[in-house]
């Protein structure tokens, strides 16, 4: 499992929307939103390469970052994680909590509902 950080994640949805990228494109990308500079990119790169989040290539000026993992089994991990943290891995004690706090909008609630219908087809 690859647990990673909340900048760990903006970095990786930049790269599963358009890899490679290199580390001045990512720098270039968040630095006005996140104030990072050259340094900052390269240490999360660093750390995310070690966790097997990332790789690179050489290529002909600039090392070319690409992710390693797929999006949605980094997202099922996290999801887990939380449903385990925070709810005792009980999906309908979260939607429940969900519901109570009326954070679900009626589009949602029937976005639920197919989900729950095909789910139930399976």
């Amino acid at each position: 499992m690859i647990k990673l950080s909340e900048a760990e994640w903006k970095v990786m949805n930049l790269l599963w929307e358009e890899a490679p990228q290199t580390i001045t494109q990512i720098t270039g990308h968040f630095k006005e939103t996140t104030g990072w500079t050259k340094h900052t990119v390269m240490t999360f790169l660093r750390r995310m390469e070690e966790k097997g989040a990332v790789h690179y290539e050489e290529g002909t000026r600039a090392k070319l970052f690409y992710p390693d993992i797929e999006k949605k089994e980094a997202a099922f991990q996290e999801t887990e994680e939380f449903l385990d943290k925070v709810f005792n891995g009980r999906l309908g004690l979260m939607l429940n909590t969900m519901i109570e706090k009326k954070t679900l909008s009626g589009d949602e609630i029937a976005e639920l509902y197919e989900i729950l219908k095909k789910a139930e087809e399976s």
